[in-house]
C-alpha cells in the first residue's frame, strides 16, 4: 500500500493502523516503509539462518482466518482485494479437512444423511 510516496505495511489498508513502527527512534510511531522492513528481515535471515519472506505472514493469517470460518468478503476487505475473487483466487488452497468441518458446521455429515 502507499501513502504520500511511501509504501507502508498496514494491518487493515487504510486504518492508519501499521505493523512496523518507530518506538525508538524519531519519528516515534511513524510507519516504517516498505524497504525498512524488508532490510530488517534480510538482517534476521542472516542471523538465524531462517528463509522467510514477510509476506508468507499474510498467506498465513488469511488461511488461518478462512480455515476459522471468517468470510472470504471479510477476509477480502481485511486484506485490500478489489474483489473477493482474487481471495479465493490466491487463499482458496483449503483442505478436505476444512470442507468437511464446514459442512458440519453448517448441519451436513452429521451421519444422519439420506440415502439410497
Amino acid at each position: 500500500m502507499t501513502g504520500d510516496g511511501a509504501t507502508f505495511l498496514w494491518i487493515m489498508p487504510g486504518s492508519g493502523q501499521y505493523v512496523f513502527v518507530n518506538i525508538w527512534a524519531e519519528p516515534k510511531g511513524q510507519a516504517w516503509s516498505y524497504p525498512a522492513v524488508y532490510d530488517l528481515v534480510i538482517r534476521l535471515r542472516a542471523r538465524t539462518g531462517l528463509d522467510f519472506d514477510p509476506h508468507w505472514f499474510r498467506h498465513s493469517a488469511a488461511t488461518r482466518w478462512l480455515r476459522d470460518g471468517v468470510s472470504v468478503e471479510v477476509v477480502s476487505k481485511l486484506l485490500g482485494h478489489s474483489s473477493v475473487t482474487t481471495t479465493s483466487a490466491i487463499y482458496g488452497h483449503l483442505t478436505i479437512e476444512d470442507a468437511r468441518a464446514a459442512l458440519e458446521k453448517a448441519g451436513w455429515l452429521t451421519g444422519r444423511e439420506v440415502t439410497w
